[in-house]
């Protein structure tokens, strides 16, 4: 046995998305915070998503994300769970649901630097990730 301490963000391999703004799926109830935003849409290369959006992060999601790709979903829980905050994260293969340029951005800017200070456990079939 072994004792965790800490809050756990776990990014599921098909995420969850409800049925309301974009904004409203990141921050999930919590305490809106502008720069932390802003900060975790970077993270999470959603900015070009929110360029093309007809009403950028107040644009609703229709139920379980139908109006978003596969990539953006994955993008839009992984923002959440970055929203947290959290000491331990579990993503569940996000980089398969992105293109391989999206997919070296999001390790790079976002789950590596994630890695210095915490807990991360990705799951991936990418093995050039695993390093």
């Amino acid at each position: 046995m072994f004792d965790i301490e800490g809050k756990i963000a776990y990014v599921e391999q098909e995420p969850v998305i409800f049925s309301d703004t974009v904004k409203n799926n990141i921050i999930f109830g919590r305490t809106f915070d502008q720069n932390h935003y802003d900060q975790v849409i970077k993270q999470a290369c959603l900015l070009p998503d929110l360029k093309i959006f007809t009403e950028g992060d107040q644009t609703i999601i229709g139920e379980k994300g139908i109006t978003l790709s596969g990539g953006q979903k994955a993008r839009v829980a992984l923002a959440r769970s970055l929203y947290g905050p959290a000491s331990i994260y579990i993503f569940d293969d996000p980089l398969s649901a992105v293109d391989s340029k999206v997919a070296k951005m999001l390790f790079h800017e976002c789950i590596q630097p994630l890695s210095r200070t915490n807990l991360v456990i990705l799951i991936t079939h990418q093995i050039h990730y695993i390093q």
